[in-house]
C-alpha cells in the first residue's frame, strides 16, 4: 500500500483568494451580529457607554490639563532648566523641577483668582441682579416716554413698545439667572472635585514621561504602517499638534492678556462692574471672530444699566482694545496667519458651533485647519503627478 501517496491525496489544497473572502464575511457576520444586539437595546448600550466614559473622566481631564500646561513646561525647560536636561543622568531632575516651576505658577493663578476675582465677580453679579431688580421699572418708564416723545405712529409705537419691553424682560431674565448658573458651574466643580484631583495627578504623569509616551506612539505606528504611510501618519500628528498646541495656548494668553488690559482701562475711566465686564470680555475673546461681539453686547448693556453715556463710551474702548489685538497683540502670540480666509474661518465656527456648542466655537478654527491643510496636500500632490500648478492664482 502506498500511504504516502494517500495521505499527499488527503492534503486540503488552501486557496488564498477563497480564505480571504470567507474571513472578510465571518467578520462582517460577527459585526451584523453586534450591531444588531446593539440596535436591539440601545438604551442599555448608553448606559454602559457613559458609565464607561464617567470612568475615564480623570484620565481625559488629566489629559487636557497636560496639554495645555505643557506649553508652560516647554518655555521653562527652554529658558531655565534647558542647561540641567542637556546632561543626560540629570534630564528626569530637569523635567522634575520644570513640572514643579509649572504647577507653581498654575496654583498660583489659580488661588488668587479664587482670593481676589471670584469674590469680587460675584458681587459684582449680586450688584447687578439688585440694580436690574430695582430700577426696572424706572427703566422701563423712561424708555416709553423717550419713545412716545418721538411722535410715532400708533401701530408702530405699539410695536416698539412691545419690542422694549420683550428685550426687557429678556434682559431681566438673563441678569437673574446669572447667579443660579454661577451656582451650578460652582457645584459642578466641587462634585467633579475627586476627578479633578486625579485629573492633576495623571496630567504631571503624562508631563513626567511624555517623551516615551511619544516614543510608544510612533512604535505603535511603525508597528501598524509601513514606513511611508508611518511616516505620513506622524507627520499628520505632529502638523495637529503644533496647529492645536500654538492655538489654542497663544489664544488663552491672548486672552489672559486682553482682560487684564480692560480692567485697567476700565479701573482709569471709572466704569462700572470692571471686574465683571473684564471677566466677560476675556473669557469670550478665546472664541475667534465672533468672541469680542459676544462678550461686548452684554457688557454694554450691563454698564449702560447703571450710566448710557459710558456704555457709549465702552463702544469706543472695546472697539480700541479689539483694534489693538486683531493687529498687534494677536498676531505676535498667535502668528501672522492661520492660512485659511475669513470666510472659512466663520464656516468653521458656524459648523463646529452647532455640532459641538461652546467647545466647538474653541476648537473649531484649528480643526478646519488641519483638514484644510490635508486636503490641500493631497489636490496639490494630484496635481503635480498630472504636471498641472499647484498655485490656486494660476486658475484665475
Amino acid at each position: 500500500m502506498d500511504t504516502g501517496g494517500e495521505r499527499q491525496s488527503m492534503r486540503i489544497e488552501w486557496n488564498i483568494r477563497y480564505l480571504t473572502i470567507a474571513a472578510y464575511s465571518l467578520v462582517v457576520i460577527c459585526l451584523s451580529i453586534v450591531f444588531y444586539l446593539i440596535a436591539s437595546d440601545i438604551t442599555v448600550f448608553g448606559e454602559k457607554v457613559s458609565a464607561f466614559m464617567g470612568s475615564l473622566h480623570p484620565i481625559i481631564i488629566g489629559a487636557v490639563m497636560a496639554y495645555l500646561f505643557n506649553f508652560i513646561l516647554e518655555i521653562i525647560e527652554r529658558h531655565i532648566t534647558g542647561p540641567i536636561m542637556k546632561k543626560s543622568k540629570m534630564k528626569k531632575l530637569g523635567r522634575a523641577l520644570g513640572i514643579i516651576i509649572t504647577y507653581a505658577i498654575i496654583g498660583t493663578l489659580g488661588y488668587l483668582f479664587a482670593i481676589i476675582v471670584m469674590p469680587q465677580l460675584i458681587a459684582s453679579i449680586a450688584r447687578l441682579v439688585t440694580l436690574v431688580t430695582d430700577n426696572f421699572d424706572n427703566i422701563s418708564m423712561w424708555v416709553t416716554d423717550q419713545i412716545q416723545s418721538l411722535h410715532i405712529r400708533e401701530d408702530y409705537l405699539q410695536y416698539i413698545v412691545d419690542w422694549w419691553n420683550g428685550v426687557l424682560d429678556n434682559a431681566l431674565g438673563f441678569v437673574t439667572g446669572l447667579i443660579p448658573v454661577i451656582g451650578s458651574i460652582v457645584g459642578v466643580v466641587l462634585e467633579s472635585i475627586w476627578n479633578i484631583a486625579i485629573g492633576l495627578v495623571v496630567s504631571v504623569y503624562l508631563l513626567f514621561d511624555k517623551d516615551r509616551f511619544r516614543a510608544l506612539g510612533r512604535k505603535v505606528t511603525y508597528s501598524i504602517f509601513h514606513g511611508p504611510r508611518a511616516n505620513r501618519t506622524l507627520e499628520l500628528a505632529r502638523r495637529a499638534d503644533t496647529i492645536f498646541g500654538r492655538f489654542l495656548s497663544g489664544k488663552i494668553l491672548d486672552s489672559f492678556i486682553i482682560g487684564i488690559l480692560t480692567y485697567i482701562i476700565l479701573l482709569i475711566f471709572h466704569m462700572p462692574f470692571p471686574i465683571l465686564v473684564s471677566f466677560i470680555i476675556g473669557v469670550t475673546n478665546i472664541i475667534p471672530f465672533f468672541g469680542p461681539f459676544i462678550g461686548a453686547v452684554p457688557a454694554v448693556f450691563i454698564i449702560a444699566i447703571v450710566s448710557p453715556i459710558q456704555a457709549l463710551w465702552f463702544i469706543v474702548i472695546v472697539i480700541l482694545i479689539q483694534q489693538f489685538d486683531g493687529n498687534i497683540l494677536g498676531p505676535k502670540i498667535l502668528g501672522d496667519s492661520l492660512g485659511i480666509s475669513a470666510f472659512w474661518i466663520l464656516f468653521s465656527l458656524l459648523v463646529a458651533g452647532k455640532l459641538l456648542g461652546f467647545v466647538g466655537l474653541i476648537i473649531g478654527v484649528p480643526l478646519f485647519v488641519f483638514i484644510y491643510s490635508v486636503i490641500k496636500d493631497n489636490v496639490e500632490r494630484r496635481l503635480a503627478k498630472k504636471g498641472l500648478p499647484i498655485e490656486t492664482r494660476e486658475y484665475f
